[in-house]
């Protein structure tokens, strides 16, 4: 299946660059029409990725570094994937996917995040905080584009992502599901006093603005995180992982 590309590439999909993305998503099973393998690439997992590539049968190019440099301006490692688009899913499909594990819901709700690495790490800390699911805006929000998934690592081969049309009606939605629907804001009351466990949506406001003034009304409670520094804000990316593992905390300690 290996093949010298010359200096065009099939173009049979988007592009996932980096190791750790496309080594994530062999393993995960998802779609790849095929691999480009920068020519001298070795150590580190490449071995991993070249066998579970051949296991699998999918097509390889061996190219040159200029042709990935071309492809991408992200750090690609010397391995990029054509890769089908990834699959949105629905806000019903992840609350089915926590009942299907017998665990009650915990979602992430991204209220209009625009910067990639933001968008990337905070779901690679939802997967890792085992959240069931993120939820975006079709408007208004970052993409699900190479930039992300670079971020987040392989992460989104992990966790189910929603687009909705309304956040607010999304929100609603999860509060008929049971969800207890929390905002990160500034004018919230202190994290550690706000009810982190149960059925539980987290939602993390856009960098600098933070949560729409709707989004904001339809939560049931808000948090604030303590900034005895004097600094201003944090990174939404930041706040979220908090958030997260604060919550991940009390639901393991089964407390309020």
């Amino acid at each position: 299946m290996e093949r010298v590309a010359g200096k065009q590439a099939k173009d049979d999909g988007e592009l996932l660059v980096g190791r750790n993305p496309v080594l994530e998503a062999l393993r995960s099973g998802r779609s790849i029409n095929r691999l480009l393998v920068a020519k001298g690439s070795h150590g580190g997992s490449i071995g991993e990725i070249l066998a579970l590539t051949k296991e699998r049968g999918i097509p390889y190019d061996l190219v040159s570094s200029d042709l990935l440099n071309g492809l991408t301006q992200l750090p690609h490692q010397g391995v990029a994937a054509k890769v089908a688009p990834y699959a949105y899913v629905g806000v019903e499909d992840i609350l089915d996917r926590a009942a299907a594990k017998g665990e009650e819901p915990f979602l992430l709700l991204l209220d209009g995040v625009q910067d990639p690495h933001n968008f990337g790490s905070l779901v690679r800390t939802a997967a890792a905080a085992g959240a069931h699911g993120v939820l975006v805006p079709k408007r208004d929000s970052c993409p699900l584009t190479a930039a992300v998934a670079k971020a987040a690592a392989g992460a989104l081969e992990h966790i189910a992502v929603a687009r909705v049309a309304n956040m607010s009606r999304a929100i609603e939605l999860l509060q008929k599901a049971g969800c207890w629907v929390v905002g990160a804001h500034m004018q919230g009351r202190a994290y550690e006093e706000v009810h982190l466990t149960g059925p539980l949506a987290l939602v993390i406001g856009a960098e600098g603005k933070g949560l729409s003034r709707l989004t904001a009304e339809r939560c049931d409670e808000l948090a604030a995180l303590p900034m005895p520094g004097g600094v201003g804000s944090l990174n939404a990316a930041v706040a979220g992982g908090i958030l997260l593992y604060e919550a991940l905390r009390r639901r393991r300690q089964g407390s309020v």
